[in-house]
């Protein structure tokens, strides 16, 4: 399914494309995401938007919290799992302004994320995405 423009989907609709998104990524990496969470948020709280030092709520449209693989030690436990955050109106904002397919800007905003959960660099990840086409 592909939008270009309608309908903005519901946010159990917009759920169904992001977890679509996850489910392209390429074997090696799709076996090392099953920690972490997912969810879809209309817009980020305010206090993640201070933390961020992020005026707008416009401006973020996704945020991974949690420690990238590289990081990981054996001395940390009892750690909450990674999580993924999506936030909606942000994401549809783009896609009204920008005309961009939907599905392509969800998966290029979940694969932006979850390449922090695996340490990558902004090159490494739009090399990512261009393997989940």
């Amino acid at each position: 399914m592909t939008r270009t423009f309608g309908t903005p989907p519901s946010p159990d609709e917009f759920e169904a494309i992001a977890r679509t998104a996850l489910a392209r990524l390429p074997e090696q990496f799709a076996a090392h995401i099953g920690d972490v969470v997912m969810s879809v948020e209309e817009f980020a709280d305010e206090a993640t938007l201070a933390d961020m030092g992020i005026e707008d709520p416009f401006m973020l449209s996704g945020l991974f919290e949690g420690v990238a693989m590289t990081e990981h030690s054996i001395e940390m436990s009892g750690q909450m799992p990674n999580r993924v955050r999506l936030f909606r109106q942000p994401i549809l904002d783009e896609w009204i302004a920008e005309g961009e397919d939907l599905e392509h800007l969800v998966a290029h905003v979940v694969i932006h994320e979850i390449g922090h959960h695996f340490g990558l660099s902004d090159d490494d990840m739009h090399a990512l995405e261009d393997m989940a086409d």
